[in-house]
This record gives C-alpha cells, structure tokens and sequence, in this order.
C-alpha cells in the first residue's frame, strides 16, 4: 500500500506509518498497544523482539501477524549475513526463527501460513545456496527470503481490495454496519478485510454508518477501529459490547460485519472473542452476518471448529481494569482470546475470489479444495 492511499491520508491528516514494514535489519511496527492516543513505530531489531511484539499485541490482525512473520524471516537472514555466516548457517538460523515465530500466536492461521510459505522458499532455494562457493550462496538465500516476505505484503494488499469489492456489493445504499474487533488498515498490509469492505462501499458511493462495538477486554473496536473509521470520514457509533442486542432490536442494522482468524473447512469462524455472541443476535434479528477474509485464513487441515486452538491471555488483561476498584483481586479469570462461531450461524463469508454462500462446507470444498498456489 503506498503512503497515498486514502486509509492512511485522510482529512488532510499526517499520514499513519504503515502496519508492518521492513528496512534490512529492521521490522516497523506500528505500535497498536499506543493507539489512538500516540501513533509510534515500534522497531524490531532481532527475531526475539518481533516475537515479542506480535505477542504483546503492538502488531494484531491475522494478515498483518502473517506479513510480520515473513519480514521475520528477511530480519533472521539479514542478521545471519551480518554476522559473516556461511548459507548453511543462514538457512538453520532463519529455520529456528521461524519456528519461533510459528509459537507466538495459536489461533491466527495466517501465522502458520506465512510461516510455510517462508520455510518453502528455504528449501527451495538453500541446495543452490549451499552448493555456492564460499559465502557466495548466502546473499543469494537472503535475498530470496526478501523477495518472498515483499511479495507476501504485495499480496495482502491486492487480496484486500479485491476482497473490498466483492463484499461492498452486498450493502445496500443507504446502509448501517455493524462490526467487532478490528479488522481494517490496523489488521493487514492494505485497506483491511472486514472494514475494507467497508472503505470499498463508501468508495463506490454508497452512504454506509458504521456502529463499532468496543470489544472488551483490549477495547480494539474502540480503540482502532473507531478511531480508524472516523479518521476516515465515516459515521461512526459506539457502543458497549452488551448493547448490541438492544441495538439490533431497536433500530435497523442492515449487516454484520466481521473478520476471521481461522475458518475451518466446514465455513465454522474463529474471531476475536465476543463473535459468537454477536452472530447469535444477529440471527435472532434476521440480520445478514457477513464474514470477510481471504484465502489464507482457510484451514482446510481443520473439519470443523471444534479443532480449532484458542489462544489464553493473561488474566491481567481482564483484571487489571476492575481488580483494584472491586477489591476482588482474588478472583479466577479466564480471559480467551478468542471463539467460534458454527457455520450455519454465518450468511456468507467474502474472500478475495468472491462470496461463498451456504451451505459453506459445500461452497469451501468447491471454490478452495486446492489453496491457489503462491504468488
């Protein structure tokens, strides 16, 4: 995404760094833990800081974990090549980033995914590199492993507005949207997923109000997208998170709008916590409940969402805000990242190739019962 695109210069306002960025030696990370009251680049200048980040949540979003992941990669090698190593070293010392990598978040397949796609490129290209002379191989490697982590971010950015495009056909105009969580500029490389669909619709002309629910406990809606929406132009309420039912009672609300961390092969959707409940009342309402996400949040590994793995934060991030206040600093917390929300519950889930319609299992096997190949 250039720096002139309209979700990151707006209203004449400074335009946002980019989510995820990469310089040799150096991921960018726009720091989501600061936002809105500070815009800050967070810069990770070894694996075990990007790690780091990706868990403490300065960079959020399936997509956007996914393209840091790969920049993750590029970041091993060019430390590995800094520090003199020959192409076998490079290659053992990005396969243990990676692996690391892999660890940090459970849920966000697009992790894993990118992941993959990094250790493909290792295998791939490490015999020709370490058949080189010498060092000579190990530029080589490096370079590949950048080429890949680019077309990685090129990627995203492309899938989103395709994505966009698809899903904005199916607001009306006028239209009043409601949506959880973050899933826009902050959560990918490009316009974003859920909120892309949105900046397609109003792109295109379409009147579109937007109601943010707040997403406890990290306040994601309130804190990103809220913030994102209005920076942008867009009619923006928010809500608390239990009035959203009272909302879809009262007034009208034209869709559901979500992302996605993992969809199981059966079109059941993993999202931030808080979804399932959303959808529930959206059914209960006869209100449409879209899920927008591209390709690679598929697991097609994965029947249904029952396997999916749940992240568990720290119960600091539950208790922190009442403990004190309550007094009840005692008490257990759970506090999962995220749930699952079973396919017969979603309308349609929009991708980059189009909308896929129930039964989803069906539409998931006919349309990805082979992942389109990378690149």
């Amino acid at each position: 995404m250039s720096r002139s695109d309209p979700t990151r210069v707006a209203a004449g306002r400074p335009a946002l760094p980019l989510t995820v960025d990469y310089a040799p030696g150096v991921v960018r990370l726009l720091d989501q833990t600061l936002l809105p009251e500070a815009v800050v680049v967070h810069e990770c200048s070894t694996v075990d800081e990007l790690v780091d980040a990706i868990v403490r949540l300065r960079v959020r979003g399936a997509p956007a974990i996914g393209v840091a992941a790969a920049h993750g990669a590029a970041l091993a090698a060019d430390l590995a090549l800094g520090a003199g190593c020959a192409a076998q070293a490079l290659a053992e010392q990005v396969d243990a980033a990676l692996a690391a990598l892999r660890r940090a978040r459970p849920t966000a397949v697009n992790l894993g995914w990118a992941v993959d796609r990094m250790r493909a490129v290792l295998q791939r290209e490490a015999p020709s590199a370490l058949a080189a002379a010498g060092t000579a191989g190990a530029p080589a490697l490096r370079d590949a492993l950048a080429r890949e982590a680019a077309l990685i971010q090129q990627e995203d950015q492309r899938l989103c507005r395709e994505l966009g495009a698809h899903g904005a056909e199916l607001l009306p105009d006028p239209c009043v949207v409601m949506t959880h969580c973050n899933a826009g500029v902050l959560a990918t490389a490009g316009i974003g997923t859920a909120l892309g669909v949105i900046y397609a619709a109003a792109e295109s002309g379409k009147r579109v109000e937007v109601i943010v629910r707040e997403t406890r406990p990290l306040l994601q809606g309130a804190r990103l997208t809220a913030w994102e929406l209005s920076r942008n132009g867009l009619p923006v309420t928010l809500i608390c998170d239990d009035a959203a039912g009272s909302i879809l009672r009262s007034r009208r609300v034209d869709a559901v709008l979500v992302g996605a961390d993992r969809i199981a092969a059966n079109g059941d959707v993993a999202n931030k916590i808080g979804t399932y409940a959303l959808a529930v009342l959206a059914a209960r309402h006869g209100v449409p409940f879209y899920v927008a996400a591209p390709y690679s949040t598929l697991d097609l590994s994965l029947p249904d969402g029952s396997t999916i793995p749940i992240e568990e934060r720290s119960p600091a991030e539950v208790s922190a805000h009442w403990a004190q206040a309550s007094g009840s600093s005692g008490v257990r917390v759970a506090n999962p990242a995220f749930d699952v929300t079973p396919a017969e519950l979603v309308t349609a889930i929009i991708t980059e190739r189009g909308v896929l319609r129930a039964p989803l299992g069906e539409a998931i096997r006919r349309h990805y019962g082979r992942l389109p190949p990378s690149g």
